[in-house]
């Protein structure tokens, strides 16, 4: 058999599945985006063109998605990093029961996504009988009804719950490999804690901040379970993230076409984050 007939054979598998799996459904997304199809009226199908991007990025909610979408990311990320380092920290020096710490951190990453907005929504930030709720009474001041007042903060808490102990798992991993005599030989040169900090610690765990931050951003731009189980967008757009605003064009007005658009800005928008962070966790891996 040809040399260079061989390898593309047993790539193939591999292709297929990957047009059947990305190609397909993107390129349908894409014809659906130039169409109108509302499924409450399918006898107007027909060509659009641009309408439904127009249509999509001139919603008077869109502004508004766009805008939590960034603080959301932003404030997941920055709470993650911050906190996980500082964790990391705590528990990388031996002490007893560090074993056993260390997988009650790690845990909460492995709780379902609906399951942790539903443990927030009735156990921790519910006005009654929440654990908020008794802690603020306990102190003599009124309960807050924190997915009523502060919709987008109770997300941003649940959310960076859930993905802290990932960050902490890399810093924790990333501080293994550190370079011991390094930290001694600051000791002995008289350096105290907070000048490691930023000369050693910080400047080493910059490759996995990098690494953490390019995931979070992938993964939290899709960010819909703990919405839609706790706030469903509201009150009114104050927790609609961009993700929510297509769900909403797709199920709630039935539009494939717009909400296929939406989809498509949404792709195109994540995309451009990725590119940007693999060109910075490269530079960082180049150091």
């Amino acid at each position: 058999m040809n040399r260079r007939l061989l390898p593309r054979l047993l790539l193939t598998p591999a292709m297929v599945t990957l047009f059947l799996w990305m190609i397909v459904p993107l390129a349908m997304t894409i014809y659906f985006s130039l169409i109108r199809y509302n499924l409450m009226q399918p006898d107007q199908t027909g060509f659009a063109g641009l309408e439904n991007f127009e249509y999509f990025l001139t919603d008077p909610s869109f502004g508004t998605a766009v805008l939590n979408t960034i603080l959301l990311l932003g404030s997941v990320i920055l709470i993650t990093v911050v906190f996980g380092i500082a964790i990391a920290l705590l528990i990388n020096e031996p002490f007893a029961g560090r074993g056993i710490v260390r997988v009650l951190l790690i845990s909460p990453f492995f709780v379902m996504p609906t399951v942790n907005a539903l443990m927030w929504k009735n156990m921790m930030m519910n006005p009654i009988y929440g654990v908020l709720a008794q802690v603020w009474m306990f102190f003599g001041a009124q309960p807050v009804d924190w997915l009523t007042d502060h919709p987008l903060f109770s997300v941003i808490v649940m959310v960076s719950w859930q993905w802290l102990p990932f960050a902490t798992l890399i810093f924790m991993t990333a501080l293994q490999s550190m370079n011991h005599e390094q930290l001694e030989a600051s000791r002995m040169d008289g350096a105290n804690y907070l000048q490691q900090l930023r000369y050693l610690y910080v400047p080493h765990l910059a490759r996995s901040v990098a690494v953490v931050v390019m995931i979070e951003l992938i993964f939290l731009l899709s960010i819909f379970a703990e919405i839609y189980t706790t706030t469903a967008g509201g009150p009114g757009d104050a927790s609609t993230n961009v993700t929510f605003l297509i769900f909403k064009q797709a199920l709630l007005n039935f539009d494939a076409g717009v909400a296929s658009a939406g989809a498509l800005f949404a792709v195109v928008l994540a995309n451009i984050a990725a590119i940007f962070l693999i060109r910075m966790v490269g530079k960082n891996l180049d150091k």
